[in-house]
């Protein structure tokens, strides 16, 4: 775990990974979850047997479940000490280059991308690549942002 020591800290790394979290097991119950919290019930990620019948042979996990993977990666990578708060104000921009079918586990790369001054903090935007198990491409890649305000 890397530990971001408030404002200065944090204007230094940029460009710097913050590291790699361990994998996490894509299951069907996890994707059924996900797709009872949101209403998401398409085909394609929870009925198995129609799925089974795709060029991917089987479910596929929501995209969006993909992406709400990084709270749970990044608070396992870093934190932020000497600062008042941080909000999650966004994300830049999103793509997913290829499926995450269930079964397989997940990872999430995360780099500063850019820090940029704002009223009483600073805007860091954080590049996040989520990466298969065994596989060619990321499963989704990703530029969040967030406001860190000073102490």
């Amino acid at each position: 775990m890397i530990t971001l020591n408030g404002i200065d800290d944090i204007k230094a790394r940029v460009g710097q990974e913050l590291g790699v979290s361990d994998w996490d097991d894509v299951t069907q119950e996890k994707i059924d979850a996900f797709a009872d919290a949101t209403g998401d019930h398409q085909w394609i990620h929870v009925d198995p047997e129609r799925a089974a019948q795709t060029p991917f042979g089987g479910t596929i996990a929501h995209g969006y479940y993909t992406l709400s993977l990084a709270p749970k990666f990044s608070y396992a990578l870093y934190e932020v000490t000497n600062v008042a708060f941080a909000l999650n104000y966004g994300v830049n921009k999103v793509r997913f280059p290829s499926p995450l079918p269930v079964g397989s586990r997940v990872r999430m790369r995360a780099t500063i991308a850019s820090v940029d001054d704002i009223p009483g903090g600073i805007q860091m935007a954080t590049a996040l690549t989520f990466e298969r198990d065994g596989g060619e491409k990321p499963v989704c890649v990703a530029e969040t942002l967030v406001r860190i305000y000073a102490g």
